[in-house]
């Protein structure tokens, strides 16, 4: 079986992966670039100098994972380290392959060591699709040298590799090329005979930065936008084919939205719209709403956190926050997508705005905080239920006071364990409504300190 398109000892000088790519090759193919100094946008990753390129001129490529969004040049990269390196070099997808390719290509790496005494490169596209046995496949080929392992993936290698093979890897952060970046890659392909040269695409800089704009840092999905341009367009009298805005959007469509509902930017946005909301951004809270709809996550998930928000970042500073919140829970769930969408936004931009506090998520912490302490005592006899005679005679709500016999509406009564009192958990802002209720706690702990000094008195000789 012939996993890599060519035999071990053609793809030992790492022509398996660095072939030219035929004329039939979709455009961003053949525009890969073919050495470091061509690829655009990761200087501080493979820049002169850098350790990462010292490595691959040096041919001493250690095992690596490449982490970035689509078309940030992951696979690019790793076919610049086939053509540069004297080991074997191996490249096959995690999609396509399971345990059974794993130890095939196991076994071709150590005849070739066995033979030569060189290692294997062996390439890894989207290495987070294989489970964690397959990826358990490689630890031992990594340790003993077998293999060098350069993975690639879209997604946080920290939730999707392995732990004890991620500890063997360096990790490399590729990021999106900028607007510029692909304006210049779209420049370039319009001006190469690998590339579009003989279509005579014509295009202003607005243009292409427009289109690079669409991209969203996908150097691959401007150049495959530009291709079909270049294919459709018709030809104008001059014999040029002229591309503008209008005839971009219609290619485009829309921009791509990166997302991962299980992953890191599932996080990511969701951090953003939390935090966005805290800081009473009412902008930036529709907008990440609105992303995330958008991008395709659970409405009523991000119904849940703001509901949760309600009560963490403003609880009692807005009371109605809650109510808000929930109202808007409910209105989706009766009209679904798009139309419930509005009703999240309301709910979000209602959040934004309203005083915060976080008083109530401060007092459940510390109180979580004395419970992991081991301050459980036992409830004070004084406020214990006594639906028993026994009970009645263990003292259970003995010297119980009611409080409405009380003109202050509140008695001196001690409700927390001795080890507890006078302890405080609740400690309002004076923000929105939560003032007021600090005001109401000074009141009831003026009224107490005044039934102790009267009770003081009458006890007093």
């Amino acid at each position: 079986m012939d996993l890599f398109g060519s035999d071990p000892e053609a793809a030992s000088h790492g022509s398996a992966s660095a072939g030219a790519p035929s004329d039939a090759a979709p455009l961003a193919e053949r525009m890969r670039p073919e050495s470091l100094d061509d690829l655009v946008g990761q200087e501080e990753r493979t820049g002169p100098g850098s350790p990462l390129r010292e490595a691959i001129e040096r041919d001493q490529v250690h095992s690596m994972i490449l982490w970035g969004p689509p078309g940030s040049g992951k696979t690019t990269l790793a076919r610049i380290v086939a053509r540069l390196t004297r080991s074997q070099f191996l490249q096959f997808s995690a999609v396509l392959s399971g345990i059974k390719e794993i130890k095939e290509v196991m076994r071709t790496a150590e005849q070739y060591r066995r033979a030569t005494g060189r290692r294997t490169i062996l390439f890894v596209d989207e290495i987070h699709r294989f489970n964690r046995a397959q990826q358990d496949a490689f630890l031992p080929y990594v340790e003993s040298g077998t293999i060098v392992l350069i993975g690639a993936t879209t997604e946080n290698p920290s939730f999707e590799v392995n732990a004890a093979l991620l500890s063997r890897c360096a990790v490399y952060t590729l990021r999106g090329l900028d607007e510029a970046e692909i304006a210049g890659l779209l420049r370039r392909a319009m001006q190469s005979p690998r590339g579009i040269a003989s279509r005579r695409v014509a295009a202003g800089d607005d243009a292409l930065l427009y289109l690079a704009s669409l991209s969203g840092g996908d150097a691959r999905r401007a150049l495959n936008i530009l291709e079909l341009l270049a294919m459709t367009v018709p030809e104008a009298a001059d014999g040029t084919r002229p591309i503008d805005r209008d005839a971009i959007a219609r290619a485009a469509q829309r921009a791509p939205l990166l997302y991962d509902k299980a992953g890191e930017e599932h996080f990511n946005l969701i951090s953003a719209l939390h935090k966005s909301l805290r800081n009473s951004d009412a902008h930036a809270a529709v907008y990440w709403l609105l992303r995330m709809l958008e991008s395709g996550e659970d409405p009523l998930y991000v119904a849940r956190r703001m509901v949760r928000f309600a009560s963490e970042d403003i609880g009692n500073a807005d009371p109605q926050a809650l109510s808000v919140s929930l109202a808007a829970r409910d209105a989706f769930d009766f009209l679904g997508m798009p139309e419930g969408a509005l009703a999240l936004a309301q709910a979000a931009v209602y959040l934004a705005l309203a005083p915060k506090s976080n008083a109530v998520y401060a007092a459940c912490n510390r109180v979580q905080d004395d419970l992991k302490a081991g301050l459980t005592d036992p409830v004070p006899l004084a406020i214990r239920n006594a639906p028993t005679g026994l009970m009645k005679d263990l003292g259970y709500g003995k010297d119980y006071k009611y409080a409405h016999d009380f003109e202050e509406g509140t008695a001196d009564l001690q409700c927390l364990p001795d080890r507890l009192r006078g302890r405080r958990y609740y400690e309002p802002k004076p923000a929105g409504y939560e003032k007021h209720l600090g005001e109401r706690m000074k009141e009831i702990e003026d009224a107490k300190r005044r039934l102790r000094e009267r009770r003081d008195v009458r006890r007093s000789p």
